[in-house]
């Protein structure tokens, strides 16, 4: 008897002990747990980490941001660098999550859009590394795996935790997910977060004296005192003695200094190339006044994203036969609009094509330039006699204007989605104002110009009128204004500054949260849109805004977020352009909101919140552009 009671205390103190139980990972069979974390922490919902390793086409904040559904600038900060940040391959970037108990699972909720001939699988462990589960995604999606298809968009729970009451007292207050890799023991892990390999072990429901094998796309919790940022994070050296026989060939070196960054190797390698050519550059002849303008000056850290931004990249060009046969002789059947047509290239790779007669050569050399995840992005160019063609990316969900005029899909009555969309503009805007070298007024911002992609990411398109400014708020820099859409150019019409983007920008806000268009017709006559709303920041503004909003958006509670998003483009529509914020700002404003936003209960629905996911039947998943 003593001996079986003595068995059980052990048990139970092992069980309250242990945040979670380690799981390899497993494709079959749709039982519980899902591969999910259960909810045995002290709260329902908490900050915590997911370490996720770079790599194309998940290589810069921007593209993590968007596949696990986490702020840029919150990944940016945690790990050092910008929101427009490129990584090189394998950094083991630091991902902040919202992590919350639903269905008896703890989970961070994210989404992606499936392409062709991808499974669950290949979602699980190519794409997300293993941070999300076979099982998980079986269950919150309820697609039988023959059933998927390109453009289906997935809900995907993200593994997180919570820290238990027992690890609170021994001064746990974060956990993070660490995506196991072929060579990792609980050992390796525990020194690189300098964390002891006892308290890993216990987290993850292993015995003190247990020397368990880990498998790779399985994941394992680390506890933490405080939050993670990536300088905590211990690189690993290669040592002498851990390196190949024959280390000396050029392959494995480069190979020691790619795990090894941020060690001497790098910058002994970095001098040596440098003089390296140097001397080539001589040996040709140059001169030696050459020679010196050839070596740029070392640029100061806070510079150092302006150069990169200012980066030409290649673009393709296509031969005209190649567009014809994409867009079937440009068939009124691959028209999206006006001039832009759908293409099918090679790979069934989907790209808009859209036709020009004037010179694009303009606009050509600033998409060369610019790099940003809220800017369409420049696939190619064409020219046959005369006429010009500009490929970019296809945006499946077509103009912000189009998408607010459609039936109603439940995805349109999320303060979620439209706040983000407010923020991916903004951002667009912020990367062209401040990070490009020179800076750029996009001067014909509007919801046509505004396009979504298959996740409801927006991103500025049209950049025909662009003009180049100096980098400075200030409204007495300026250039011509040669355009701008009806409803959306500012009082200082013959101008162009920064502050020109910024009213337009509050015009697209009010179009967001209303739906209603720029320019309507009331009383037999024409109203812009903006000079109706801007009463409503006064006397009975909760009467005012709730006749102005859309009747999607009057959920209980939510109000609030009408009335910070109508105070923010009021200040956006001053009619002293001083007096408007920067998009810096307007950026700062929308993060507090969503932020703010995503501190409410989450829904008990779990994966079926359809408001948040859409996905979960054939009709609501088929979105024509």
């Amino acid at each position: 008897m003593t001996l079986i009671f003595s068995t059980f205390f052990l048990l139970l103190s092992s069980l309250i002990t242990a945040q979670q139980n380690y799981s390899r990972p497993s494709c079959g069979g749709d039982t519980e747990p899902f591969g999910l974390y259960s909810c045995n922490g002290r709260a329902s919902s908490c900050r915590a980490f997911l370490i996720f390793k770079s790599k194309p086409p998940y290589d810069s904040v921007p593209s993590i941001s968007n596949l696990t559904s986490s702020s840029s600038d919150e990944i940016a900060i945690a790990n050092n660098v910008t929101v427009f940040s490129l990584l090189k391959p394998d950094t083991a970037v630091v991902v902040p999550l919202h992590c919350s108990c639903i269905d008896r699972f703890y989970q961070a909720n994210a989404s992606f859009v499936l392409a062709y001939s991808q499974t669950y699988y290949f979602v699980a462990t190519e794409i997300y590394q293993g941070s999300t589960t076979c099982q998980g995604l079986k269950f919150g999606n309820r697609f039988h795996e023959l059933d998927l298809r390109a453009g289906l968009k997935l809900h995907v729970p993200l593994r997180c935790a919570c820290s238990t009451t027992n690890q609170a007292r021994k001064g746990v207050e974060y956990l993070v997910t660490y995506l196991v890799g072929e060579d990792d023991t609980v050992l390796k892990i525990g020194e690189r977060f300098n964390v002891s390999k006892k308290s890993v072990l216990e987290a993850n429901g292993f015995q003190e004296e247990d020397d368990p094998n880990l498998f790779p796309f399985s994941t394992i919790l680390i506890p933490l005192p405080i939050e993670l940022t990536s300088s905590q994070i211990k690189l690993p050296c290669p040592s002498t003695a851990d390196r190949p026989e024959k280390a000396s060939s050029r392959q494995h070196v480069l190979v020691d200094i790619a795990k090894g960054a941020g060690c001497l190797t790098v910058v002994i390698v970095v001098v040596v190339f440098a003089v390296f050519l140097i001397r080539k550059t001589r040996a040709k002849g140059m001169t030696s006044k050459n020679n010196k303008n050839m070596i740029r000056k070392w640029t100061p850290p806070a510079d150092i994203r302006v150069e990169i931004a200012g980066m030409e990249r290649a673009v393709k060009v296509f031969r005209f036969e190649e567009i014809t046969k994409a867009t079937r002789r440009f068939s009124s059947k691959n028209r999206v609009n006006g001039s832009v047509f759908r293409g099918t290239f090679e790979k069934k790779m989907k790209l808009a094509v859209k036709r020009t007669t004037m010179d694009a050569i303009t606009e050509v050399s600033i998409l060369k330039k610019i790099h940003h995840f809220n800017l369409v992005k420049l696939e190619g160019v064409c020219e046959n006699d005369g006429d010009f063609y500009l490929l970019f990316e296809f945006m499946e969900n077509g103009s912000l204007r189009e998408w607010l005029d459609k039936g109603s899909r439940k995805e349109r009555r999320s303060w979620r989605t439209r706040i983000q969309i407010a923020l991916d503009i903004a951002n667009g805007l912020h990367y062209l104002h401040s990070f490009t070298q020179p800076a750029y007024v996009h001067n014909n911002i509007n919801s046509n110009n505004i396009l979504l992609n298959g996740n409801l990411r927006a991103k500025l398109s049209n950049f025909s009128l662009a003009r180049i400014t100096e980098r400075t708020t200030a409204a007495s820099v300026s250039t011509t204004n040669l355009g701008g859409a009806k409803g959306y150019m500012s009082q200082e019409a013959g101008l162009v500054t920064p502050k020109t983007d910024v009213f337009a920008f509050g015009v697209v806000v009010l179009e967001l949260i209303s739906r209603k268009e720029v320019v309507f017709r009331e009383g037999g006559r024409e109203v812009l849109l903006s000079t109706t709303m801007i009463p409503t920041i006064g006397n009975n503004v909760e009467s005012r805004l709730t006749r102005f909003l859309d009747s999607k958006l009057k959920e209980p509670g939510k109000m609030e977020f009408g009335l910070q998003m109508v105070k923010l483009s009021a200040a956006c529509l001053n009619r002293e352009p001083e007096q408007r914020p920067s998009m810096g700002e307007v950026v700062s404003t929308l993060l507090k909101i969503q932020d703010c936003l995503q501190k409410l209960k989450p829904s008990p629905l779990s994966y079926g919140d359809r408001d948040e996911f859409e996905g979960r039947t054939e009709a609501e998943t088929n979105v024509e552009p």
